[in-house]
């Protein structure tokens, strides 16, 4: 796997999307706190545009991300929200010249799109961190801030966190892969799909029916993606949602239920997800998982 080269002071980051359209106000915390930490930011030309829930047209859209990737000047690519739109332009994007020179692709949730793309076909790690959506408007600098922070510097990130009941205790090693779990579901069987073997999983969602949960863990069992895996991470199961006749089981049991003849260390509500403490994931980064009485996870320094 190939790491971005860490910022410093001065580098330039761009601030594109690839999804949902966002506003310059809704954007005015990150860019203050970007600027607080010493870096430069440039906006993609199209970021500001709307084409119904789109930051622009699927053209628009691609454009920005081409350029940003393209452009030797800018050292890191934030993606400004998610929601919806990035499989949609995926395969219009030309990676060569990002591949010759790496750079930190940034985002959650839609952005799994990106992560998974460029694990599969690159090998280069990406951060699945908060996005500008998601910087408190007071400025505050929270978790999620400090470890976006840290990663962006390669500084050592090591997350230790509280035990939960249906934890299955050991210890892991593997490369870091996942992120939303209906977008790894949407994404099995095309060039983005990614291979799970030997690796840790991560998994978080938001909004969904507790039977679709159901549906997309059956779909990754049969496709074999849960069965040689070194360990799972599962991080926030947020506003989940139920019929008028209760499907019985939440999120986690759901997800406990299809791993559990499995053998590999599971830890729940990891603080990584659609949640206010939403830490900063390495993929495709070597990671240390050790679920005991706490849950520590820890990933190598690279570089």
């Amino acid at each position: 796997m190939l790491t971005p080269p860490p910022l410093k002071a001065g580098d330039k980051i761009a601030i594109i999307s690839t999804a949902r359209k966002i506003t310059s106000e809704e954007l005015n915390p990150a860019v203050d706190c970007f600027y607080k930490w010493g870096f430069d930011v440039v906006y993609g030309k199209n970021l500001l545009k709307e084409d119904n829930q789109f930051a622009g047209t699927d053209k628009e859209r691609a454009e920005d991300l081409q350029w940003a990737l393209d452009d030797v000047n800018i050292k890191a690519i934030i993606c400004a929200r998610g929601g919806y739109g990035t499989v949609r332009i995926i395969d219009e994007i030309d990676f060569t010249k990002f591949i010759a020179k790496p750079k930190w692709i940034i985002g959650y949730s839609d952005i799994t799109v990106l992560h998974s793309h460029i694990h599969r076909n690159f090998g280069i790690e990406t951060l699945h961190a908060c996005m500008p959506i998601n910087f408190p408007a007071d400025g505050t600098e929270n978790e999620a801030l400090i470890s976006l922070r840290k990663a962006m510097l390669n500084e050592k990130i090591h997350y230790k966190i509280q035990d939960y009941p249906l934890n299955r205790r050991g210890n892991a090693a593997g490369i870091l892969v996942g992120g939303n779990l209906s977008i790894l579901y949407s994404l099995n069987g095309t060039t983005s799909d990614i291979n799970t073997d030997g690796k840790i999983l991560f998994i978080e969602d938001l909004d969904e029916y507790l039977y679709h949960i159901d549906r997309m863990m059956m779909n990754l069992k049969r496709n074999g993606k849960l069965s040689n895996l070194a360990g799972l991470i599962i991080g926030g199961m947020s506003e989940m949602k139920d019929n008028t006749v209760p499907y019985g089981k939440t999120a986690e049991e759901i997800i406990a239920e299809a791993v559990a003849e499995y053998d590999y260390p599971v830890c729940f509500q990891f603080p990584c997800g659609h949640q206010e403490d939403n830490r900063a994931l390495i993929i495709g980064r070597m990671a240390h998982l050790k679920v005991n009485d706490t849950v520590e996870l820890e990933f190598e320094n690279n570089g």
